[in-house]
């Protein structure tokens, strides 16, 4: 009997060691599915990432590569994050640059021909490096146009013209009133070459036709003058100077209507009354009237003759004297007569 009891409390020990193994492993099994346990090598939150970097090289147009350009590297917040100069070779760097964005700017070209280029955004990945190649370009010459007069070499005003290379037009001028114009005229290289040609000339002048070359360097004055020949025209004869188709005659004269043509009537001669002692002293001098004055000026030719008139009235005036004469003498006879009688009584 009591071997039949131990038997029972096996059976019940091993039933329950079996159900309980069943209820622990179920639940272990599900979790380990839903949440698999992360790598190793995974990085933790608090680890920062790779840092990267920023390399530049350094040309200019011509490709030759400059030393002793500066550069400025700002971060996102405007803070200074590195400054440098490129060395013989052209080049800088920038490392252990955290990874955003940058702008870059350069100070200064360390080159009296260069110019600086524009700012710009620069952006830095995690463990990579930007690479940069940079091109300078040539400083502008400063070029002064002239216009001038070909003979006296004053500058002339209102001049304009077209300065290109090849076959490009690179700036249009016009002269002032001191007759100069400026601008700045870019180059692409260590050397120049330009051309200058006139499309408008001053007033009064010639255009310039033809094209004139030159040559400028990076960043220096240069000066071209263009010169003008005076254009010839005919004077237009003014109209108030256009001389009258008939000559004009003085005050007093006669004109050369009045006298062509007509007839001169003689000038009549009012004669006091007759005066034997006037009369007969101006008739014993000069029986010939005095001619009269000359009229200042000149008479216009009529193509008649004024001699024979001035002959037929001189005529006339004789002709009255002597008559005058003839008659006054009867008069002093009869007033003599009675004065002799009363003497002979």
């Amino acid at each position: 009997m009591h071997v039949r009891i131990i038997r029972r409390a096996v059976r019940s020990a091993a039933l329950a060691a079996a159900v309980t193994g069943t209820l622990t492993w179920a639940p272990s099994a599900t979790a380990q599915s839903a949440e698999p346990t992360p790598p190793s090598q995974a990085p933790t939150e608090n680890s920062a990432p790779e840092a990267g970097s920023i390399a530049i090289t350094k040309k200019d147009p011509s490709g030759d590569l400059l030393a002793g350009a500066e550069f400025l590297l700002l971060d996102a917040a405007g803070q200074e994050a590195g400054r440098g100069k490129t060395d013989t070779q052209g080049e800088l760097t920038f490392p252990e640059l955290a990874p955003g964005v940058y702008r870059l700017k350069e100070t200064t070209s360390g080159s009296p021909i260069h110019d600086v280029v524009a700012d710009q955004e620069v952006i830095v990945t995690p463990g990579g490096t930007a690479r940069l190649t940079i091109t300078d370009p040539f400083k502008a010459a400063q070029l002064v146009l002239k216009t001038a007069d070909d003979k006296t070499g004053k500058l002339l005003a209102g001049s304009t013209v077209n300065v290109g290379s090849g076959d490009t037009t690179l700036l249009t001028l016009t002269t002032g009133p001191k007759g100069t114009a400026s601008g700045e005229l870019p180059i692409s290289s260590r050397t120049g070459h330009f051309w200058v040609q006139q499309i408008k000339a001053p007033s009064g002048y010639n255009l310039y036709k033809q094209k004139k070359t030159f040559t400028a360097a990076p960043g220096a004055p240069v000066t071209v003058t263009v010169t003008n020949t005076k254009s010839v025209t005919n004077p237009q004869p003014d109209p108030s100077d256009k001389p009258t188709s008939k000559p004009s005659t003085p005050e007093g004269t006669p004109s050369e209507e009045s006298t062509a043509g007509a007839t001169p009537a003689p000038t009549k001669s009012s004669s006091p009354e007759p005066r034997s002692s006037n009369l007969v002293a101006a008739t014993s001098q000069d029986d010939t009237p005095p001619s009269a004055p000359a009229a200042e000026g000149s008479l216009a030719s009529t193509g008649a003759d004024a001699t024979a008139w001035i002959i037929g009235g001189a005529g006339l005036l004789v002709t009255g004297g002597i008559a005058a004469v003839i008659a006054t003498r009867p008069r002093r006879s009869a007033e003599a007569s009675p004065t002799d009688a009363d003497a002979t009584s």
